[in-house]
């Protein structure tokens, strides 16, 4: 049985900080804020061991675990945001660390007074790099690149690797309030001139705040694992059979294309780091490859939502059923996971296609009771400070919007 939804003020966290520790890292669409993960984890996850998030994104669940003295394994498709979790998470040589940044600043100060044929730089090949980068903006990429691909400890690579992904995109000629990539008008463009070293140099020492914060509150026996899976075709083995205390996750509320797009977002910066078919990436997240066929999925409020998308637009209806079928599949394997009697928390938005609401959570909710779940409640939080599309265009016209979402639900399932 599916219980009422609970509107709860308390849980919209309004004015929190939400970039403490770790999670300062790197701008993501749609991210969870830390607060929602560690009142959960109070809630529901005492004496957990093991925390897993099936669609981890940047590892927000996987840093409030670890700061809980909880395991944490995460998976996530996009290899951008499985770069971020695994540096925001992993026990680094902070003297390794803060040596490398002071050559890179001492790397940097050199470059500035050298002359210009004795630069090196470590230029990517990828398609329309000059539609998106300013010649200038191209040549100290390259040159902050350079000094990355030639650090030896991995983990300190990484490190670097994500700092230089958000000043890519920030130094890029993209709208940066946009997730899906949109180029700058002619205006802006003549005027933009950011200064892409003191760029870098400030991300890195932010980070380097708001990592050290974590490593001095995480014990050092206390893993993360994050990988690159695909949550509706596989699980980790070493997850499957129950071995899992708590879930806490949010997975996406839509397809990549239409919804919040992962993979533009993403892709500059995974062309830079050499990410093999960056350009795909939306195509083979959930709901990326499309159906053909009209299914059902005797969910009422699912099939009745569906079926009144398909009066109005068949192919976004059929988008729509696509991405159902990957997040059932999804939860079959991920509800395997879990211990008896642990506890499974979905954060998730009720998207609108169409000017058609759809009702994930009671979907998300219904989906886990046929896997053997109990529904215990789903609470109702406005998003005051998620950085996510409110608006988009359901007819394609130019001017006419319509709000998305304003509210996420939060639903809690117990393992029967």
């Amino acid at each position: 049985m599916i219980k009422t939804k609970e509107r709860i003020i308390s849980w919209d966290f309004t004015g929190a900080d939400t970039k403490e520790y770790s999670h300062c890292m790197h701008n993501y669409p749609a991210m969870m804020i830390p607060q929602i993960a560690r009142k959960l984890l109070n809630i529901y996850g005492d004496n957990s061991k093991i925390l897993f998030d099936p669609y981890c994104g940047t590892g927000t669940s996987l840093v409030e675990a670890n700061l809980k003295g909880i395991n944490a394994f995460g998976c996530d498709l996009n290899p951008l945001a499985v770069l971020i979790a695994k540096v925001k998470t992993k026990r680094l040589d902070l003297k390794l660390l803060k040596i490398t940044i002071n050559k890179f600043n001492d790397f940097i100060f050199q470059i500035q007074y050298a002359p210009q044929k004795s630069i090196p730089k470590q230029i990517p090949d990828f398609s329309n790099i000059n539609f998106w980068f300013k010649d200038d903006v191209i040549k100290k990429l390259g040159v902050i690149n350079h000094f990355i691909l030639n650090i030896n400890n991995k983990d300190i690579k990484d490190f670097f690797k994500v700092a230089f992904s958000e000043t890519v995109r920030e130094s890029s000629l993209t709208r940066n309030s946009e997730f899906k990539l949109y180029r700058m008008n002619e205006m802006k463009r003549l005027l933009f001139d950011p200064d892409v070293y003191k760029m870098m140099q400030k991300k890195l020492i932010r980070n380097l705040d708001g990592y050290t914060q974590f490593y001095n509150n995480t014990n050092k026996s206390i893993i993360s694992e994050i990988n690159q899976y695909d949550s509706t075709k596989l699980i980790p083995s070493k997850l499957e059979n129950n071995k899992v205390d708590i879930i806490i996750t949010s997975p996406p509320y839509g397809d990549s294309r239409t919804t919040v797009a992962y993979g533009q977002f993403s892709r500059l910066a995974n062309q830079w780091l050499e990410i093999k078919e960056a350009q795909k990436i939306d195509s083979i997240l959930m709901g990326g490859k499309r159906n053909t066929e009209i299914d059902t999925f005797d969910i009422k409020c699912l099939d009745d939502s569906v079926n009144r998308i398909i009066s109005v637009d068949k192919k976004r209806a059929l988008e729509v059923i696509a991405f159902y079928r990957d997040l059932l599949v999804s939860i079959e394997n991920v509800s395997k996971t879990l211990k008896k009697n642990g506890y499974c928390c979905y954060i998730v938005g009720n998207r609108r296609v169409k000017g058609i609401t759809l009702p994930t959570d009671k979907v998300v909710a219904q989906m886990f009771i046929r896997n053997g779940y109990k529904h215990i409640k789903t609470i109702t939080r406005q998003i005051p400070n998620k950085r996510m599309p409110k608006k988009n265009s359901p007819t394609n016209k130019i001017g006419k919007l319509e709000t998305t979402m304003n509210y996420e639900y939060i639903v809690v399932m117990k393992k029967d």
